[in-house]
């Protein structure tokens, strides 16, 4: 089995640690908040506040379950409309209490589905997108497992961007890619080969700005290195004016 393909599989294990599980083992006293305030509870976005160091952090991710029931109350993490726009809520009210924004990624793309559509999918992903390049608090981004499409995008605009060693990070999925190209989904290895998704390909185009190396998917050593360089660069970041967080968060995607 190549690396590529390794690491394609071990993303997508659904051994992995969920969002939940990183707020609750990282954060102290997370609570989970609800609701967008306009439709629904996407049960494929959680957030929540909790603390860190001592300070309180608002925490946004995907959450894709851990068996199939599980799967299909969230949707297997994909979401809705709904779920950006509470992701959406969740930041604006950080920003107005001055609290940094941790989001943590795994899914393989925004909900296709009609009704996702009709209730405005591109605007909502399209929003997130403009509000978070403004968003007047530090922000950090995790890829967690699959971070596919702009579905992920619309939680990574962040002025870190971060992922595990064994995740993925791109445009679409190997296997939309392969059969856009090709024609052929089972082609997906090779399409990902030359998509350059793995965390040690995008660490060296400069796209992400650290791996954090993993040990297995339990490890509570992944867990403490996650929460000890979220403090270490938090701190960092806090002490910047606004004006000079935004522009640097500006050029990181500009450089592009």
């Amino acid at each position: 089995m190549s690396d590529v393909s390794r690491i394609l599989k071990e993303a997508r294990n659904q051994a992995r640690l969920t969002t939940l599980d990183y707020a609750e083992q990282i954060f102290d006293d997370f609570m989970e908040l609800h609701g967008d305030r306009h439709f629904a509870d996407d049960g494929a976005i959680v957030g929540g506040i909790g603390l860190l160091d001592g300070k309180p952090v608002t925490v946004i991710g995907v959450q894709k379950g851990k068996n199939l029931q599980d799967n299909l109350n969230r949707n297997f993490g994909q979401p809705n409309p709904e779920g950006y726009r509470k992701a959406l809520r969740l930041m604006k009210q950080a920003e107005k209490f001055k609290r940094p924004v941790v989001t943590l990624i795994n899914t393989a793309g925004a909900y296709p589905g009609v009704g996702a559509e009709e209730r405005g999918q591109g605007e909502a992903i399209a929003r997130n997108l403009l509000e978070m390049s403004d968003l007047k608090v530090p922000i950090i981004a995790i890829i967690i497992g699959e971070g596919g499409s702009g579905g992920a995008l619309a939680l990574a605009v962040a002025d870190r961007v971060w992922m595990l060693e064994h995740t993925m990070y791109a445009v679409l999925s190997p296997e939309g890619f392969a059969s856009i190209l090709w024609k052929d989904g089972s082609r997906s290895v090779e399409a990902a080969e030359l998509m350059k998704i793995t965390a040690g390909e995008l660490l060296k185009m400069g796209v992400i700005d650290k791996v954090i190396p993993e040990h297995g998917y339990f490890s509570s050593e992944i867990v403490q290195m996650m929460k000890t360089n979220l403090m270490e660069e938090l701190r960092k970041l806090e002490q910047l004016d606004v004006a000079d967080l935004l522009e640097e968060r500006y050029q990181r995607f500009r450089k592009y």
